[in-house]
């Protein structure tokens, strides 16, 4: 039996060109995985259908191969893994820590508007609770009348159930798991049949990932995905959040900034070196990227 290695993983979403700042976390992934002596995974996050696109995950492959960066094993791909999600959703709900939410976008934020706000309130007021706090029979004859539905995790509930959590990041430190901090989350609805962070927990765990490098803007739904695992009984691992990319203004590198994507890079002229150059020079300086 083959001895288990640590690994890293890339997670793009192909609903754009990659651009510059997915070459970083393309990179702190690698560079970890060498570091410890291990692997780093690519896996593509398409699990929102209605933005991803097939010729997107071309490109992007496309444009890691341009750069020069080495993945292992196989390619996994989420579009393909909807049944096992759909067994990690059904788990959650026999334990009680999700519930149906009726509630459209507009009625929340009516609700919310009308509601006073509490100086030093968690996350988990930034839902109001309308259908946390519904009685089972009123829930069960929604349900099979068809009502078109989200399902949503109780934050206060799985605290109950799980107990004190933990996690460890590699820059920030040991942090106490506050699954409020995101408040009630959405983990599948009838459009969009799993979430972000079910899948990723799930997936993390098929992948044998070790440890997850990603962006400080993710760094607060760690505390779902610690949540999501204890209650799967999944593994745990380290995580290691890096800086973000801006431009000269203080604005975060995204896709809707065409100027920055792989693709207008390399068709004027840039060379893979030469961008992988100016990445690690914009990090030392605070993460503002600018062409040089």
């Amino acid at each position: 039996m083959a001895e288990a290695r640590e690994a890293t993983r890339f997670a793009p979403s192909p609903s754009g060109r990659l651009h510059v700042g997915h070459v970083l976390a393309a990179v702190e992934a690698r560079r970890l995985a060498d570091e410890l002596g291990g692997l780093c995974r690519l896996r593509i996050e398409d699990i929102d259908l209605q933005r991803c696109r097939p010729e997107y995950a071309e490109a992007l492959l496309d444009d890691l191969a341009w750069l020069g960066l080495r993945f292992d094993g196989e390619v996994m791909v989420q579009s393909r893994r909807m049944e096992i999600y759909r067994q990690a959703l059904e788990l959650l709900k026999g334990m009680g820590v999700l519930y149906p939410c009726f509630c459209t976008r507009k009625e929340i934020a009516e609700r919310m508007a009308e509601m006073p706000r509490a100086p030093h309130g968690t996350a988990c007021d930034a839902y109001p609770g309308t259908c946390r706090a519904m009685g089972q029979g009123e829930r069960e004859a929604r349900l099979a009348a068809g009502e078109a539905h989200a399902w949503r995790l109780d934050c206060r509930r799985v605290q109950d159930v799980t107990g004190s959590l933990e996690w460890l990041d590699l820059n920030e430190g040991r942090q106490v798991c506050e699954p409020s901090r995101l408040g009630d989350v959405i983990l599948a609805r009838k459009d969009f049949p799993v979430s972000y962070h079910l899948a990723v927990t799930v997936d993390d765990a098929a992948q044998g990932i070790t440890h997850v490098t990603r962006g400080m803007d993710l760094f607060e739904s760690t505390h779902v995905h610690r949540v999501l695992q204890a209650l799967l009984g999944l593994p745990v691992p380290v995580w290691k959040h890096h800086g973000l990319l801006c431009d000269e203004y203080g604005k975060r590198l995204a896709k809707r900034d065409g100027a920055r994507s792989l693709e207008s890079l390399r068709s004027a002229g840039m060379e893979p070196g030469r961008l992988l150059a100016s990445i690690e020079q914009a990090m030392a300086r605070g993460g503002v990227w600018k062409m040089e």
